[in-house]
């Protein structure tokens, strides 16, 4: 009832509230628009340390029974929406996790529910947030334009299968900045349909890494474009900045950068992977794959925990080719050197780089 006030109000900008100091059970709910007010802001506040909290329900069976449920909380078709105010988003996610099949190989497999799910919202502003264990994804950008994400503290223990920090989908200028994401999967994970994306300031750990993907699962169609991950920190992830497709699918990943990056005991810290596998039936040598080319790695330093650090797993079928490393500085424990290992790829390394990467053709 208060979206929907909030939502017909003739007042500009409009202001839908969660107060500092309450803490509301909210069942899976739907917010839409599109709405009167040019401008609509959810803030869920924060007053001194006394924040306003928004808490899920703990029993999966919320979820599972009747029409099942995949998002928590959804804004959908509300432009000018700017959902910020200090408070938290408590996701409640540890049934998920112990149930999940990737914990528990005897369970079945099945998707969690996302946190934070905004679906063709243009000119989006989601600012200084606390979300924290998720069931599964934690924040979702999908179809949207112009969005600027900043300030999030994400947080959930790094055994949480599938529980990506911040996820974007078929969105188009999209900015990430000054964030901290501690979580079991992907700390950003950009997928098809994404270009003009932008990722800065960003600590992540643990977790997997900053992704470009996965993409063309199931032999589709994938594009990803125009995207530039700089100024972040990386510690005791399982990788560093990836970019992973999936042999038989088409389209492209390309004019990508990563730069100014410090890592430290990242375990793969540089990973292109066109043959990736995420299946429990192995995975079938295909004669197409998602195209690689124009990726930018600038300025990246710090220490692997694995003996090769930059690993280019590029297909036979469709070589990753304009991959330029410049001022690139790696080490093991200890000091120990390094290596690289490149398959089906064109690397060009101008000026000092270690280790040092070959074209493999």
């Amino acid at each position: 009832a208060a979206w929907k006030d909030a939502c017909n109000s003739s007042s500009d900008p409009s202001l839908f509230l969660v107060p500092e100091g309450k803490t509301y059970l909210l069942m899976p709910l739907s917010f839409g628009g599109p709405c009167r007010s040019t401008t609509i802001t959810a803030m869920v506040s924060q007053a001194t340390e006394i924040r306003g909290t928004l808490e899920a329900p703990s029993n999966r069976s919320v979820w599972l029974d009747g029409d099942r449920r995949e998002r928590w909380i959804t804004f959908e078709d509300v432009d000018g929406l700017h959902v910020m105010g200090g408070g938290t988003l408590n996701g409640h996610g540890q049934e998920w996790w112990i149930n999940s099949c990737k914990v528990n190989k005897s369970m079945k497999c099945v998707a969690g529910p996302t946190a934070m799910y905004f679906r063709s919202c243009n000119h989006l502003v989601v600012d200084d947030l606390e979300v924290k264990d998720s069931m599964q994804m934690h924040v979702v950008i999908a179809s949207c334009w112009k969005a600027a994400v900043s300030r999030l503290f994400v947080t959930a223990p790094g055994w949480s299968p599938n529980t990506d920090g911040i996820h974007v989908s078929n969105s188009r200028e999209v900015s990430i900045t000054n964030c901290i994401i501690s979580t079991g999967d992907d700390c950003i994970s950009i997928v098809s349909g994404s270009e003009f994306v932008r990722a800065s300031g960003i600590y992540c750990g643990p977790g997997h890494g900053i992704s470009i993907g996965s993409l063309g699962a199931n032999k589709s169609l994938a594009h990803v474009s125009d995207v530039l991950v700089e100024k972040a920190t990386l510690v005791g992830t399982t990788n560093g900045v990836r970019i992973k497709t999936w042999q038989g699918g088409e389209g492209s990943a390309e004019r990508i950068t990563f730069q100014d990056i410090k890592m430290y005991n990242v375990t793969n810290p540089i990973i292109i992977d066109q043959n990736y596998c995420d299946s429990k039936k192995p995975c079938s040598e295909e004669d197409s794959a998602v195209a690689i080319s124009d990726i930018r790695y600038n300025n990246i330093h710090g220490t692997s925990l694995s003996k090769v650090a930059v690993k280019f797993i590029c297909s036979s079928a469709v070589h990753c080719d304009g991959i330029v490393m410049q001022d690139v500085s790696l080490v093991g424990q200890k000091g120990a050197y390094l290596k690289c290992s490149s398959v089906n790829a064109r690397v060009i390394t101008p000026g000092f780089n270690s280790p040092y990467c070959t074209a493999d053709m």
